[in-house]
C-alpha cells in the first residue's frame, strides 16, 4: 500500500469509531458526565467539607484532576474494548486483517478512536468541574501530554482485551476485577502521602498513581511522585502494550476459529 492508501486506511477506521461515539452519545458521552456530577456533589461539597484543606488546597479542588482523569481512563478503555470485540463478534475483522491493511494502521485506527472518545470526555468533565470549583492550570504541557499518553494506554489496554474475550461478558472482567480498584487506589480521592509507610511502598506499584500524580501536578503542582519517572512509565507502558497488540493482531490470535 502506498502512503496515502495507508492514510485512508486510518482515517476510515477513526472516522468511523468517532462517528460511533458521537451518534449513541447518550451511552458514550453522557453516562461519564452524571457519574462525575454526583462524584462533584458527593465527595466534593458533603464529605470535602468534613475533611477540609488538602496541602492548600480544598477537597474539590484536590479531587478534581483525579475525576477527570479517571474519566479519561474509563472512557478511553470501554471505547476501543467494545468497539474491537464488536467487529471481532461480526467478524469485520478478519476482512481488515486479510486486507492490503497493515497491522499497525488497523490498531492505530481503533487506539485513536479510543484516544478521541477518551479526551472528548475529559475535557466535557473538566467543564462540569468549573461549576463546581476553581480550576488553575499550572502545567498545560503536563496536563496535555499525561492525557494523551494515558487514553492511548488504555486505548490499547481495550484492544488486547478484546482479543482474548470470547464473549461481551468478558469485555467487564478486566474493569471490573482490575481497571476500577488499581482506579480507586490510585490516589484519585487521596494522596498517598498520607498513607502509613508500609501503604506508601505498595501504592507505588499502582501505575494510575503515576498517572494521577502527573495530571494533578499539571493543574496544582503538587507532585506525589517524581514527574519524569511518571512520564517515562507511561511512554513505556505505550510501548509495550502497543508491541503486545501488534504480536496479536500478526499472529491472529484468538481473531481466528
Amino acid at each position: 500500500m502506498t502512503p496515502l492508501e495507508k492514510f485512508i486506511g486510518l482515517y476510515t477506521i477513526m472516522r468511523r469509531e468517532i462517528v460511533r461515539v458521537l451518534r449513541i452519545w447518550t451511552q458514550t458521552l453522557l453516562p461519564p458526565a452524571i457519574t462525575t456530577s454526583l462524584y462533584f456533589v458527593i465527595f466534593g461539597h458533603v464529605i470535602g467539607r468534613r475533611i477540609g484543606d488538602m496541602g492548600g488546597y480544598t477537597y474539590i479542588q484536590f479531587i478534581a484532576p483525579g475525576l477527570i482523569m479517571m474519566s479519561i481512563i474509563t472512557s478511553s478503555y470501554a471505547s476501543s474494548v467494545s468497539s474491537f470485540f464488536s467487529s471481532k463478534f461480526q467478524r469485520n475483522i478478519e476482512e481488515m486483517l486479510v486486507s492490503p491493511m497493515p497491522n499497525y494502521v488497523i490498531l492505530l485506527g481503533f487506539m485513536m478512536g479510543g484516544v478521541v472518545r477518551g479526551l472528548l470526555v475529559g475535557f466535557i468533565v473538566a467543564i462540569i468541574a468549573l461549576f463546581f470549583t476553581h480550576l488553575q492550570v499550572y502545567s498545560v504541557t503536563s496536563i496535555i501530554l499525561v492525557a494523551l499518553l494515558s487514553a492511548m494506554i488504555f486505548s490499547l489496554a481495550g484492544v488486547i482485551n478484546a482479543v482474548f474475550a470470547r464473549k461481551f461478558d468478558d469485555i467487564a472482567l478486566v474493569p471490573t476485577f482490575i481497571l476500577t480498584p488499581l482506579t480507586y487506589l490510585g490516589g484519585v480521592f487521596y494522596s498517598i502521602t498520607l498513607l502509613p509507610p508500609v501503604w506508601r511502598v505498595l501504592s507505588l506499584g499502582n501505575p494510575i498513581v503515576y498517572i494521577v500524580g502527573a495530571f494533578r501536578y499539571g493543574f496544582l503542582g503538587v507532585l506525589s511522585s517524581h514527574l519524569w519517572v511518571s512520564y517515562m512509565m507511561m511512554a513505556l507502558f505505550v510501548v509495550v502494550l502497543y508491541g503486545l497488540a501488534i504480536y496479536l493482531l500478526r499472529n491472529s490470535i484468538g481473531l481466528r476459529e
